[in-house]
C-alpha cells in the first residue's frame, strides 16, 4: 500500500530451488501474504502450473488477488489457515499436491498497519488477530489472564527473561482500566524492565508471545505439520521458513519423526538454509530466518491420504 515498505519475500530464490516448480504442477502457499511466493511459483511453473493461496488474513488474500490477477485461473485464492490446508484442497478435488510452503513471518504490510496491533512501535488497539473476523482480541485476552497465566504465556512463547514481573505489571495495569493500545502496553514493559537490550526492544517478546496465544500459532503449525506431508505426491517437497526457535524447534521436530518413522521421507536440509549476507543487507528482517525441506521419497499409505 501507497507510505508503507514493500514487502520483500525471504529466502525466496532458494524456495524455488528446493521446490523445483514445473508447468503442470500443483502447488500450495500455505501463508500468501503479499503474494511474493506466490507470484515466483508461478512464474516457475509456467505456463499452466496452478498455485494455491492460503491465508487467514483477510486484507492479504485480497491485496495478493490484485498483485496475481494476470494469472488468471492459474491461482486459486482462499481466506483459510494452512492448517486448513487438507479441508481446502478436498473441497476442490485436488487429490495431491506436487509441493508445498509456508513462510511463518509476520508481513510488513501487517506490521505496517497501525489498525492490527502487532507493532509496538505504532500506536493502535491491542488487536493481533490475523482473522480479525473472530476470536478474542490481545486486549480481551490480557484482561482474562491472571498473572500466572501471562507469566506462563510469557516464559513459553517468548522465552521472556523476565516474565514474572513483566505479567504482574501487565496484569495490574489491565485490571487498572491501563491497557487500551499498543502504546500503553510498550510503556508498561519499557516502566518494568527499564530499557533496550542491545537491538531487542523490550516490547518484542512479549508481543511476540501475545500474537502467537491470540493467533494460536503452534497448535496451528502443529496441526499442519501432520496434515500437509499427507497431501503430497510422491517425489514432493515441503519447505518451511520459521523466524524464531518455537517455531523451527517444532519444524526440526517434525521433520526428523517422519524420516525417523520409515523410508517414505527424505530431509533435504540436515541443517538449515540461512540467508545470505546480501539477503540480510538488502532486507534487516531476513536475519532470523530459517529455511527446512522434506521429500515424500515413497509411495504412503493410503490410510495416510488427505482429510475430508
Amino acid at each position: 500500500m501507497e507510505g508503507r515498505p514493500a514487502h520483500i519475500p525471504v529466502l525466496c530464490e532458494e524456495m524455488i530451488q528446493a521446490l523445483s516448480p514445473r508447468s503442470g504442477g500443483v502447488y500450495l502457499d500455505g501463508t500468501l501474504g503479499a503474494g511474493g511466493y506466490a507470484e515466483a511459483l508461478l512464474e516457475a511453473s509456467g505456463p499452466d502450473g496452478r498455485v494455491i493461496g492460503l491465508d487467514l488474513d483477510a486484507d492479504a488474500v485480497e491485496r495478493a488477488r490484485q498483485r496475481l490477477a494476470r494469472y488468471g485461473e492459474r491461482v486459486i485464492l482462499v481466506h483459510a489457515g494452512f492448517h486448513e490446508a487438507g479441508e481446502v484442497l478436498g473441497r476442490r478435488g485436488i487429490g495431491a499436491l506436487d509441493a508445498a510452503v509456508l513462510d511463518l513471518g509476520l508481513s510488513s504490510d501487517q506490521l505496517a498497519d497501525s489498525k492490527r496491533g502487532f507493532s509496538f512501535m505504532r500506536p493502535g488497539p491491542l488487536d493481533m488477530r490475523f482473522d480479525a473476523s473472530g476470536g478474542p482480541t490481545a486486549l480481551e485476552l490480557l484482561r482474562s489472564f491472571s498473572a500466572r497465566q501471562l507469566e506462563e504465556i510469557l516464559a513459553t512463547y517468548g522465552e521472556e527473561r523476565y516474565c514474572k514481573k513483566l505479567a504482574r505489571a501487565i496484569s495490574r495495569a489491565a485490571a487498572g482500566g491501563e491497557l487500551e493500545t499498543t502504546e500503553d502496553l510498550a510503556r508498561v514493559i519499557e516502566k518494568t524492565v527499564r530499557g533496550r537490550r542491545g537491538r531487542i526492544h523490550p516490547a518484542t517478546r512479549v508481543f511476540q508471545a501475545l500474537r502467537i496465544v491470540v493467533n494460536r500459532e503452534i497448535e496451528n503449525l502443529r496441526r499442519a505439520l501432520v496434515e500437509i506431508p499427507r497431501l503430497l505426491a510422491v517425489g514432493a517437497r515441503f519447505c518451511v521458513v520459521s523466524y524464531h526457535s518455537l517455531e523451527d524447534r517444532e519444524v526440526k521436530a517434525s521433520f526428523r519423526e517422519l524420516v525417523r518413522r520409515g523410508d517414505d521421507w527424505r530431509l533435504v536440509t540436515p541443517k538449515p538454509i540461512r540467508p545470505s549476507a546480501e539477503e540480510i543487507a538488502r532486507n534487516p528482517r531476513a536475519r532470523s530466518a530459517r529455511m527446512r525441506v522434506i521429500e515424500r521419497a515413497a509411495s504412503v499409505e493410503k490410510t495416510e491420504g488427505m482429510r475430508r
